[in-house]
C-alpha cells in the first residue's frame, strides 16, 4: 500500500484509462449486442458449419491438419509469452539499470525504483495474464481433436449429427475466443509498456490499441469478406 502511495494523480487516471479500455472492449466485442456483428462474433457461426461439415466427411484428414494449424499457433504464441515473462522477471532484478535508462529519454524516465518495479509489474502481469489464456486455448484445441476423432458420420439433421456438431463448435468457439483474449493481452501489454515513459504514454497508447481493435474487428476488410460471404 506504500508503494502505491507514490502514485500521482496523473498514473492513477493513465491506469483507469487502460483499464476501462481493455475491460471495456471485452465487453463489448464479446456480451454486447454488436459482439455477433464483429470479427469474432462472425468466425463462431463459420466454425459451426465447419462441424457439420466435418460430420459429412469420412475421411477427416483436412480437419486434422486444420486443427494441428490452430495448436501450432497457439503454442507459437504460448512459448513466445514465456521469453517475454522471463525477460520481465530480469527486468525486475535490473531495476536500477532500467531506470537510469529511462531517465535518458524523453517524457522525464520512470520514476523511483519502488514506482517503476510497480509499471513492470503492470507489463508482466498483462503478459502473465495472456499466457493463461493462450494456455487454456491448447487444452481445448487438444480436446476438440479428441471430439474430432470420436466424431460419428452423417448428414446435417440426423439426431446424432445435431447435438455433436453443436459441441464441437462450441469448443471451437470457446478456444478461439480464449486465443483472441491471450492476443488482446499483447496489445494492452504493449500499451502497459508506455507507463515506463509516462502516464501520458500509457492513457495514449491505450486509446489507441482500443481504436486499432476497433477498427479490425468492426471495420475491416476481413469482416467485409466474411459477412459477404455469410449473406
Amino acid at each position: 500500500m506504500r508503494a502505491l502511495q507514490q502514485l500521482s494523480t496523473a498514473d492513477w487516471l493513465a491506469l483507469l484509462v487502460f483499464l476501462a479500455c481493455w475491460t471495456g472492449y471485452s465487453w463489448f466485442s464479446e456480451h454486447s449486442r454488436w459482439a455477433c456483428k464483429g470479427l469474432i462474433g462472425s468466425s463462431h457461426s463459420y466454425r459451426v458449419e465447419w462441424a457439420y461439415r466435418m460430420l459429412e466427411r469420412d475421411v477427416r484428414v483436412t480437419d486434422s491438419t486444420l486443427i494441428g494449424n490452430l495448436v501450432s499457433s497457439v503454442s507459437f504464441y504460448a512459448n513466445t509469452t514465456i521469453y517475454i515473462i522471463a525477460g520481465l522477471v530480469a527486468a525486475l532484478g535490473a531495476a536500477d539499470r532500467l531506470l537510469s535508462f529511462t531517465a535518458d529519454l524523453a517524457f522525464a524516465g520512470a520514476g523511483g525504483r519502488t514506482l517503476l518495479e510497480i509499471k513492470l509489474l503492470l507489463v508482466l502481469a498483462s503478459f502473465v495474464y495472456g499466457y493463461f489464456k493462450f494456455t487454456w486455448a491448447l487444452r481445448q484445441f487438444n480436446l476438440l481433436s479428441i471430439l474430432v476423432g470420436a466424431a460419428p458420420i452423417g448428414q446435417r439433421g440426423d439426431p446424432e449429427i445435431e447435438p455433436y456438431a453443436r459441441r464441437i463448435g462450441g469448443l471451437n468457439n470457446l478456444a478461439g475466443d480464449d486465443f483472441n483474449r491471450g492476443i488482446r493481452a499483447y496489445y494492452f501489454g504493449l500499451a502497459a509498456s508506455g507507463w515506463l515513459l509516462n502516464p501520458i504514454v500509457l492513457g495514449l497508447l491505450s486509446v489507441i490499441i482500443l481504436v486499432v481493435l476497433y477498427r479490425r474487428d468492426y471495420r475491416s476488410a476481413t469482416l467485409a469478406v466474411l459477412r459477404r460471404e455469410s449473406q
